[in-house]
């Protein structure tokens, strides 16, 4: 990621940003003289024009004052095929990050964007879920059942404990089906949502579990979004609410 300030109050807020996310290391003056470091290391190259160039020589700018500073590194890799890459996206995994960026070369530096140059790489982690409602849609998809309440079952009480909604991953042809399908599993409704029997199960991506006062389960999914129906499960082979709350938990270590 790169920060750049152009004035006190932005560069007090990236100062901010980054000591919040290095100071799981418990050392919070370190975590503020590594956010200081980074911040030095990048004004140069941008009082410079150096961001408008290209990736390639603009990472030769930036290495040289951090590594100078002996305060962070740029961990970066060229990688002309995949097995080249995976292995260094799984150390990247290893070291505890969420995944890599990975940036062609040639791309130029355009804030406040990542632009066609630029991916994000993270590994999606699935569950099986449980369709317990949904909302009809709005704008072109008026008419149709299109938000998923999601739930998890379970297994003490017989019922699925609701983690969020996503309306993501929904072609038009599943819109059509899933609102023949689920109006067929009605059981009440109110103005804006159908409640229907918790029947049918849903493969759904999701980034990470986070905390939420907003959900029954004090947990919520991240970016979900639907991967497809699962016709071959059925509702009591639906992933737990323990299975979520593990994954939840997990993330805290």
């Amino acid at each position: 990621m790169t920060l750049i300030a152009n004035n006190r109050t932005s560069r007090d807020a990236i100062v901010g940003r980054v000591r919040k996310a290095l100071r799981k290391t418990g050392d919070d003056e370190k975590a503020r003289a590594a956010a200081e470091a980074y911040l030095a290391a990048h004004q140069p190259a941008q009082a410079a024009g150096e961001f408008q160039r290209i990736l390639d020589h603009r990472s030769i700018v930036l290495v040289d004052p951090v590594d100078a500073m002996a305060r962070l590194q740029l961990a970066r890799a060229l990688a002309d095929d995949a097995v080249k890459a995976n292995a260094f996206y799984e150390e990247a995994l290893a070291r505890g990050h969420e995944g890599l960026m990975a940036k062609a070369l040639d791309a130029p530096y355009e804030a406040g964007r990542r632009g066609a140059g630029w991916l994000k790489l993270k590994r999606a982690k699935t569950l099986d879920l449980v369709v317990i409602g949904v909302e009809w849609g709005s704008g072109r998809r008026k008419g149709w059942l299109s938000n998923l309440h999601l739930g998890a079952r379970d297994p003490r009480s017989g019922g699925f404990v609701m983690l969020g909604k996503t309306f993501k991953g929904l072609t038009d042809e599943i819109l059509e089906w899933q609102t023949r399908e689920l109006l067929a599993r009605e059981v009440k409704r109110d103005e804006w949502t159908v409640y229907v029997r918790p029947e049918l199960v849903v493969e759904i991506a999701f980034n990470d579990v986070q905390s939420s006062s907003q959900y029954p389960g004090g947990m919520a999914l991240r970016f979900a979004r639907l991967k497809g129906y699962r016709p071959d499960k059925r509702a009591d082979e639906a992933d737990t609410i323990d299975t979520v709350r593990e994954i939840f938990e997990a993330q805290l270590q």
